[in-house]
């Protein structure tokens, strides 16, 4: 629902593990060279613990991903089985057949998986055993892994077992009936949640695998984040994927600590408040305290005219400078002095404030065209489609801004609240261009997505004659035309073609805007053609991403 907005192509914080949005941090990296050290180099037992959420299963796949070649796997995800079927569980997950008549017999089990742990030996491979959510096994089935280790050779253990699960497990294996298995246990890992540092890295990862090309998470978002979520990533996929539905529905660009404390509220079933406001009451019960203290000395001693006002006023002249401060701000911390680079920025629009009128940013646009705008014939877009161009208006991203990849005026708003007209003329990983005035300066994504929030203007010339959408139905020379464009996008030579917009055309233009992260309908829109002419160098437009043509 969301992703375009952020000119996201994918949703960055699902919840189900996918590899591409692996963020090892430096524990979870730690970790991970614990078990692969255990697995390459000694036998037994490892164990490795941590909180429900804090990425024990990331550190699984990211381990099942790094294997040595000669080792095989046996992982168990659902330890509440008894012995047999825990042993059962892993003849099938090593592939040794098992007759019917002793799946059922732990001695047959054993046997079975004896010899094939020596022919494994034999042939110069270690086999691995993995068990997730291992505080849930039973002491007979932990009985059963311990009499595992027994398997051996006169000097090397024949498999090596992985225990994962939470804290719990550490207090199972402490039991005094289970001390045997315990002083087996070759290395133990804890996994920690996130650091401050750390969360703020995981969720700008996360976003950057998704497709964001700009900050959204305001620095007091990101400092919320780890507050609220104490760093466990599962906590703070979900707060962030609320936050950003948040973020779309009030249609804001940026994600402020606000918004994450309103997501963290639905998360928790409760409310959150700003971490000021206990500050601020408890300087107003101090305040509370001194008062009733200072009318019962008042009452004690008999006076009238005591101190009681004037300490009544102080309390809260106090509250009227920290509260209002702290709302302004929406965290103490953001009340330090901006950054120097936001301080340039703004007094570069300012010193350049006439040149950043519409007019003036209409007049520079028209010219990246080659064509002219004169404030007195009328409004842009009519001057435009005089001179065979069309306007798109709209609010978007940087990403999507990368995708039409066509000079754009941005409206910008500084720090005093004035808007500037200003035309994006390139645009990197890191960096945006802008032409104002006579000059042409460039400025990081981050600094610049502090001003802008997301309106933008742009030409194009349109590929048809008569601009228009092309969808199911439409037939004619545009239907032959778009054909033919596709066919040039992917590098195929020109072949004849119906003039009909069929079922196969639609898919042909679904799997374009699906390669050019754009809204996938079938439907050959304007964002659509735009793209779609730069792919194939037809028009020779001006563009801020690519190449120009004939380059």
């Amino acid at each position: 629902m969301y992703t375009s907005f952020f000119g996201l192509q994918e949703k960055p914080f699902a919840i189900t593990p996918d590899p591409r949005y692996l963020y090892l941090s430096g524990r979870h990296a730690e970790a991970l060279a614990h078990l692969l050290y255990g697995i390459n180099e000694s036998g037994g037992f490892i164990q490795l613990t941590g909180e429900v959420g804090t990425g024990k299963t990331t550190v699984i796949r990211s381990l099942l991903e790094q294997l040595p070649g000669h080792a095989d796997v046996a992982l168990i995800l659902n330890p509440r089985i008894t012995p047999a079927e825990f042993l059962l569980t892993i003849c099938e997950e090593l592939h040794i057949p098992v007759p019917e008549q002793g799946r059922g017999s732990t001695k047959t089990l054993m046997d079975l998986l004896g010899r094939h742990l020596l022919d494994t030996h034999a042939r110069g491979r270690r086999v691995v055993l993995i068990v997730d959510e291992a505080q849930n096994l039973s002491t007979e089935t932990l009985e059963q892994v311990r009499l595992l280790t027994n398997l051996e050779t006169a000097t090397t253990k024949l498999l090596q077992i992985i225990l994962i699960g939470q804290p719990e497990l550490r207090d199972l294996l402490d039991r005094p009936e289970l001390r045997q298995l315990a002083q087996r246990i070759t290395g133990r890992y804890h996994l920690d949640p996130l650091s401050t540092e750390e969360s703020a890295g995981y969720v700008r990862h996360r976003m950057r695998v998704a497709g964001a090309t700009a900050e959204v998470f305001t620095p007091s978002a990101l400092r919320e984040i780890q507050r609220l979520s104490h760093g466990v990533p599962r906590v703070i996929n979900v707060v962030c994927d609320r936050a950003l539905l948040g973020g779309f529905t009030r249609e804001e660009h940026r994600v402020g600590a606000a918004l994450i404390r309103q997501a963290a509220s639905e998360v928790y079933g409760r409310p959150i408040p700003a971490p000021w406001l206990k500050w601020a009451t408890a300087a107003a019960t101090v305040a509370a305290v001194g008062l009733v203290a200072v009318g019962l000395v008042s009452l004690w001693s008999g006076k009238k005219d005591s101190p009681a006002p004037a300490v009544a006023d102080t309390s809260r002249s106090a509250q009227a400078t920290a509260i209002p401060t702290a709302t302004a701000s929406d965290t103490p911390a953001a009340v330090s002095p901006a950054p120097v680079e936001t301080v340039r920025f703004d007094d570069l629009l300012a010193t350049h404030a006439g040149d950043t009128t519409t007019e003036a940013a209409l007049t520079r646009l028209f010219a990246a065209w080659g064509a002219t705008y004169d404030p007195s014939r009328g409004t842009g877009c009519e001057q435009a489609a005089g001179q065979g161009l069309e306007c798109l208006f709209q609010k978007g991203s940087w990403a999507q801004l990368r995708t039409l990849d066509r000079p754009a005026i941005l409206t910008l708003t500084d720090q005093g609240g004035r808007t500037h007209q200003v035309v994006l003329e390139g645009l990197t990983d890191e960096a945006a261009t802008f032409g104002i005035g006579e000059t042409v300066s460039t400025v990081p994504i981050a600094e610049a997505s502090r001003y802008w929030f997301g309106d933008f203007l742009l030409l194009w010339r349109p590929p048809l004659a008569v601009p228009k959408a092309l969808g199911p139905g439409s037939r004619g020379e545009d239907v032959k035309w778009l054909r033919e464009s596709l066919r040039a996008a992917q590098g195929l030579p020109a072949a004849p073609g119906s003039d009909v917009y069929d079922a196969d055309l639609a898919n042909q233009v679904q799997d374009f805007q699906r390669q050019h992260r754009l809204a996938v309908d079938g439907i050959a829109g304007v964002q659509t053609q735009i793209v779609l002419d730069t792919a194939i160098r037809a028009t020779g437009s001006p563009t801020i991403v690519s190449p120009p043509a004939g380059s």
